[in-house]
């Protein structure tokens, strides 16, 4: 049975992890301050992460999946850890530059963009501390991610909407277009890294295509069985104050995540997956006062 470290384990991406892990029959441990409720099914290595000691210095973990923040948080767990295998870190495709040029390949400049500012500098420095000190680990800039588990008001908020039969604000001309990846996308993914080894180490992960915002919000009031009404703001109001993401347009090169695993979750079956987890999890999201906005302001 191989054993697997998951940083977190309690939060959207690594709780997703962690129960995929325990799906497969994996011995899965996850290391957080058991202040949230645990997964059924993992270990729980209690410590802050920055203050951990020898805690981890007797165990053996055959692969790492690692979410940290900072450099520092790579430092202090790897300096803790005993064996390890393989290591994989989840970074974000924040660490690319609005003006750089699209779309970004992982060979691109990395440096602060406007929108993501110190959360995408840290990943950058993260990113490096890490293959300074592990050459071999594995990294991975995923988009926007979504899925059962997202505690972030995305696709939920859409969903809301729609079970209250509202209308849907749509920035501009609805013609930006976002990109997607399913967390289990980005879990199936390591398994493919795990088993095929390849020399590349840093890689774009993403659905091959993007899709216009309209075209993701009709999605959305689909799998809730409706039909969305739009209506489009063309004020000049910051469109974070309504919706769900900037007002930022970047597509990810992900042609050599592709290359080795060239199949990838139909996005409308994800978001049914994603309703379905929702409508029982409605309060493990962190909720955002958009309606309050609309109605006080675009009504």
């Amino acid at each position: 049975m191989k054993k697997v470290l998951v940083t977190g384990g309690t939060v959207f991406v690594s709780r997703y992890i962690a129960e995929y892990y325990v799906a497969k029959g994996y011995d899965v441990y996850v290391l957080n301050r058991n202040s949230r409720e645990q997964s059924k099914g993992v270990k729980l290595i209690q410590a802050d992460r920055f203050a951990l000691g020898g805690v981890l210095h007797s165990y053996c973990f055959d692969f790492v999946i690692d979410t940290a923040y900072t450099a520092e948080g790579i430092d202090r767990l790897i300096d803790a850890l005993g064996y390890y295998g393989d290591y994989i870190f989840i970074s974000s495709s924040a660490v690319y530059p609005e003006y750089e040029t699209q779309p970004f390949k992982e060979d691109a400049v990395l440096a602060e963009n406007k929108f993501w500012g110190k959360y995408g500098t840290d990943k950058i420095k993260a990113e490096k501390t890490l293959l300074r000190r592990e050459p071999s680990a594995y990294v991975l800039r995923p988009p926007y991610l979504y899925g059962q588990m997202n505690n972030v008001y995305r696709e939920a908020f859409v969903f809301d909407c729609a079970l209250r039969d509202r209308c849907f604000y749509l920035p501009k001309n609805g013609e930006m277009k976002l990109q997607f990846f399913h967390v289990e996308d980005l879990c199936r993914f390591v398994d493919v890294l795990l088993m095929k080894k390849p020399q590349h180490h840093i890689f774009n992960v993403g659905n091959l295509n993007a899709i216009s915002i309209q075209q993701w919000v009709e999605m959305c009031y689909s799998v809730v069985g409706k039909e969305a009404i739009v209506k489009n703001v063309y004020d000049d109001i910051e469109q974070r104050k309504y919706f769900s993401f900037y007002d930022y347009e970047y597509y990810l090169d992900v042609s050599k995540q592709h290359e080795l695993m060239p199949n990838e979750k139909d996005l409308y079956k994800g978001l049914k997956e994603s309703f379905m987890w929702y409508k029982d999890n409605s309060d493990n999201v962190n909720k955002k006062s958009y309606f309050e906005f609309i109605d006080s302001t675009l009504l």
